[in-house]
């Protein structure tokens, strides 16, 4: 599996971004998919996942609310929609995919990882 993500900018505090996940190769629809964020000089942190059907989503606790995950096994793409950005909000966005299904927020558990797409949200 190939991940490409897409869609990262600049946007001001308040305002909304959509983040794309474009996956090549097989079996994409069996996987759950994860986003992952890392800010400037901190660790890789979890942000949200959503099971390989898209029935169930989990997200960390500062973005629950105002991040929205899920995906289109058609077009074999996942999305993270962000609203009420907020400047701490601001990383690399990293998309992946998880070939067992946990779909959990455990980056280890991700087996494809795409190359990031970089969020900044000014004050």
């Amino acid at each position: 599996v190939q991940l490409q993500a897409s869609g990262g900018g600049l946007v001001q505090a308040g305002g909304s971004l959509r983040l794309s996940c474009a996956a090549s190769g097989r079996t994409f629809s069996t996987y759950a998919m994860g986003w992952f964020r890392q800010a400037p000089g901190k660790e890789r942190e979890f942000v949200a996942s959503i099971s390989w059907g898209g029935g169930s989503a989990y997200y960390v606790d500062s973005v629950k609310g105002r991040f929205a995950i899920s995906r289109d096994l058609a077009k074999n793409t996942m999305y993270l929609q962000m609203n009420s950005l907020k400047p701490e909000d601001t990383a690399v966005y990293y998309c992946a995919a998880d070939p067992r299904g946990y779909g959990r927020s455990f980056d280890n558990e991700y087996d494809y990882w795409g190359q990031g797409t970089l969020v900044t949200v000014s004050s």
